[in-house]
């Protein structure tokens, strides 16, 4: 199993925190919700790109060529779609769209060019993260001199997207409990009948695309923005799998790197199971990071140690595996839904006390809480819709990304390695790769070291207490790139630019005025 490695997931994580001091009561506890509407705007054209008209292969000219045109999408945004190859080993025979939105440089200050984001996942959009969340994304002092550039990946969102399920048969296959207990053969007989039809429903409704969300073809479609926007070098903010993105691009592309930044950095040598492993031990250590700090709270629902409080945890995994809780609309809490809720919140250390609300709820015997933030993490409205396809993006490029194996011998033991090394969590994480090894299209790329040898340089930020993208991964890359400076920010969650004004100083003084740190500033706040 693997997770998000999402600045959108911190997003909405940390949202708990303001919406709760106006949320509303449903069955007796808290909603959250995330207010995903937003001025359409007149739609008018509002200006035009001018690209670099750089030198490129003639049958990729007319993608490096086009003009981007931009209309007003409200609340100061302007929007625009771009063509990109659908396969860049043969640009001519089929085209996709990429969905972009700008928020042009406000000042004051000279305009220093376009500035990509994109909050990570696999599968989170960009162009919904700049547009509702600008303020998060980017500082004011970025937005005065950068037109702030959000996209959508390939297979993502707005973008030409992966297409897999229905709102039902979604529902269906992240909450239904299967039956036997997790483990069992008739668990992991049930388990990949579910992946199996999930696969094929992806590959019937997005066939022609599915084999062509991989992460490299995302780098070449950046560079395509870059020369389309008018910008010679790319400036590139990354979190979480952004960081996999942009290390990628500059592995392309090392002539073309601006000023990149990547924030909660992905290790580019590590194995599907590296990261799989990696996150259990980061969000093991993120909850008992979470129980020292609520055991000093007359109100936390634990008592004892920190270890006391992660054995009651594993018991509840347990209790609810073999006797799940039904909530008020009919759907059943099991283990697979309480590990999501409870992993969502870890994100952020401020939603910490509402992570307490939660298990208070769910020892009580109720499952309403727990299922919202598990629907908060699989993009599950109220009203049973989803807000977006993060989570078919996320299994289709994943499963392109990495290697997986069926070899039971080494299945075996990985999932022994996982309980050994996350003993609350680890037997609820295993498992998780099922979904790749039925997956009709396979992947070329094997794990590496990118150097981007020639590259200007490039600032890696790791947080020691990151629980998606363990602080480890971060010195890996910036140890490997030729050009890469480590930022650390010692703290607890998800990417530090947003919780660490320290490492907003550092990050904003470099694409400001290219300064980089002469050593890494061990930030503290």
């Amino acid at each position: 199993m693997t997770v998000k490695t999402s600045r959108r997931a911190r997003r909405f994580a940390s949202l708990f925190v303001a919406s709760l001091a106006v949320a509303v009561l449903v069955s007796g506890c808290s909603t959250w919700f995330v207010d995903r509407t937003s001025s359409a705007g007149s739609g008018r054209p509002v200006a035009e790109s001018t690209p670099t008209g750089e030198d490129v292969d003639a049958d990729l000219r007319p993608f490096y060529d086009q003009v981007l045109n931009w209309t007003d999408c409200g609340d100061g945004f302007q929007c625009a779609d771009a063509t990109a190859p659908l396969d860049w080993q043969n640009p001519s025979a089929s085209e996709i769209t990429l969905a972009l939105v700008k928020h042009p440089a406000s000042g004051p200050g000279p305009r220093l060019g376009s500035l990509l984001v994109n909050p990570g996942g696999p599968g989170g959009s960009g162009y919904g993260f700049v547009k509702d969340s600008l303020d998060f994304a980017v500082g004011d002092a970025l937005q005065a001199q950068y037109d702030v550039v959000g996209f959508d990946p390939r297979g993502v969102g707005r973008s030409s997207a992966v297409t897999c399920l229905t709102d039902a048969e979604m529902d269906s296959y992240l909450y239904d409990i299967l039956p036997g207990g997790r483990g069992s053969q008739e668990w992991l007989d049930a388990y990949t009948a579910s992946s199996t039809q999930f696969a094929a429903s992806c590959d019937k409704n997005s066939a022609e695309l599915l084999g062509h969300v991989d992460t490299v073809s995302s780098a070449r479609d950046l560079d395509l923005l870059r020369a389309t926007l008018g910008d010679s070098s790319l400036n590139y903010l990354g979190y979480s799998y952004g960081t996999f993105l942009g290390s990628t691009y500059a592995e392309l592309y090392p002539q073309k790197v601006g000023r990149l930044v990547l924030d909660g950095a992905l290790d580019p040598t590590s194995s599907n199971f590296d990261v799989s492993i990696g996150q259990a031990v980061g969000f093991e250590n993120a909850m008992k990071a979470y129980l020292t700090d609520c055991l000093t709270k007359s109100s936390c629902p634990f008592e004892g140690s920190a270890d006391d409080g992660m054995a009651k945890i594993g018991e509840l995994l347990a209790q609810v595996d073999s006797s799940p809780i039904r909530a008020s609309d009919g759907r059943e809490l099991g283990s697979s839904s309480l590990l999501t809720a409870i992993i969502y919140p870890l994100y952020d250390a401020t939603a910490w006390d509402y992570l307490s609300d939660m298990f208070a709820d769910v020892l009580a015997g109720n499952a309403d809480y727990a299922m919202q933030f598990a629907d908060g993490y699989n993009g599950r409205d109220p009203d049973g819709s989803y807000a977006d396809n993060s989570t078919e993006a996320f299994t289709a490029i994943n499963c392109l990304d990495y290697e997986y194996t069926t070899d039971p011998v080494v299945v075996q033991k990985q999932n022994a390695d996982l309980v050994a090394a996350a003993p609350t969590i680890g037997p609820w994480w295993s498992y998780g790769d099922i979904s790749c090894t039925v997956w009709p299209d396979k992947t070329a790329r094997t794990p590496h070291a990118v150097t981007a040898q020639g590259a200007a340089p490039i600032i890696v930020v790791g947080t020691t207490g990151d629980p998606a993208t363990p602080y480890e991964w971060a010195q890996g890359l910036a140890g490997q790139l030729s050009s890469g400076q480590l930022v650390t920010f010692v703290g607890e969650g998800h990417t530090a630019y947003g919780s660490s004004s320290c490492v907003k100083d550092v990050v904003d003084a470099y694409f400001i005025s290219g300064t980089v740190p002469a050593s890494d500033p061990r930030c503290t706040s």
